[in-house]
């Protein structure tokens, strides 16, 4: 099996030789010819000297490539496009992969049946969660923290894996498209949503998505991400995401559709649960609450920045691969 490991990082040189140095101990790949693709996406740090050193140590295994654009999703199909292998996995620069990592995250590919795979994303072992924060059951918040865990039981997914521990058969790639631009972190804007876009985009068109527990990736959790206010924030810009992923709606006669959405978003969807969030006493269903209120504001937000730009009706569409190169649609 042909595969590349496609990894992009920006400024974090120093989690970056970790995550690498995790990546470069894989076993049970002795039949796979493979790669480390490490994009580095305008970095400013110590982020070339890093990968060069990773090159230069592991020849042919590791190979450096530099996007000036600057965007998680312009390195994204930077390191598509620059790939060789016919499945590609995705990993951060912040994450730390189990020895058998890669190897049991691309065996469910030997069946033709799944198009893509997601492993198991989990925190540090010492992670300790604040009071406030549900990790499981209704008011699960783990995946703000990009956590992904659906029980130790392989399955088949239903839902989009996270970009930090997937694998896609190439032609995917070529067949629903890159991811978009107006999606992922970029200077002066957090909004993600990028991986998530692409995985429901893969199962929309028919094809199917397996779980892999096995494939397991510790994600760290920074202290500064522990706070509710980071929380809130997510998932205000989750919630603008949300409406660019569902692309502008076409008008009712000459009225902006947004002229109809927002008022029934803030008249029931938000008074709704506003009053939830309210009346709620448990610290952990409140808090989940309160974000999910944030998020339909983060809705209403992009909605209103749609009306003063004058967005047409023409969703946006992601590059595609053809014949090897990107090209828009």
């Amino acid at each position: 099996m042909n595969i590349s490991v496609i990894l992009c990082t920006f400024n974090r040189c120093d989690s970056l030789e970790r995550a690498l140095d995790s990546v470069s101990a894989q076993v049970n790949l002795q039949s796979a010819d493979w790669e480390v693709v490490v994009v580095d996406n305008n970095s400013k740090d110590g982020t070339r000297t890093v990968a060069e050193a990773f090159c230069q140590r592991y020849p042919g295994r590791f190979r450096y490539v530099f996007e000036k654009e600057q965007g998680k999703s312009y390195a994204l199909n930077t390191g598509i496009r620059e790939s060789r292998g016919k499945i590609l996995a995705f990993m951060d620069d912040d994450v730390i992969v189990e020895p058998d990592w890669l190897a049991r995250l691309v065996s469910p590919l030997d069946d033709e049946t799944w198009a893509g795979v997601g492993g198991r994303i989990v925190p540090p072992a010492d992670f300790v969660a604040p009071s406030w924060l549900a990790l499981e059951g209704a008011h699960n918040l783990g995946g703000i923290l990009a956590l992904f865990d659906k029980g130790e039981e392989g399955r088949e997914l239903c839902e989009p894996p996270f970009g930090t521990n997937m694998a896609f058969r190439r032609d995917v790639f070529t067949r629903v498209g890159l991811f978009r631009k107006d999606l992922g972190p970029c200077p002066g804007s957090e909004i993600r949503g990028e991986d998530t876009e692409f995985g429901r985009r893969v199962l929309k068109s028919g094809s199917r998505l397996w779980y892999e527990p096995s494939a397991i990736v510790h994600h760290g959790v920074p202290v500064g991400r522990l706070t509710k206010r980071y929380f809130l924030r997510f998932q205000f810009d989750q919630g603008r995401a949300s409406i660019r992923e569902a692309g502008p709606k076409p008008p009712v006669g000459f009225i902006p559709r947004s002229y109809f959405t927002i008022p029934k978003l803030l008249g029931s969807t938000i008074f709704r649960r506003g009053l939830a969030w309210f009346f709620s006493t448990d610290a952990k269903r409140r808090f989940q609450r309160k974000c999910m209120v944030w998020m339909n504001l983060g809705q209403i937000a992009e909605l209103l920045q749609n009306v003063q730009r004058g967005k047409g009706t023409a969703e946006t569409k992601p590059p595609v691969l053809a014949g090897g190169t990107e090209k828009s649609a």
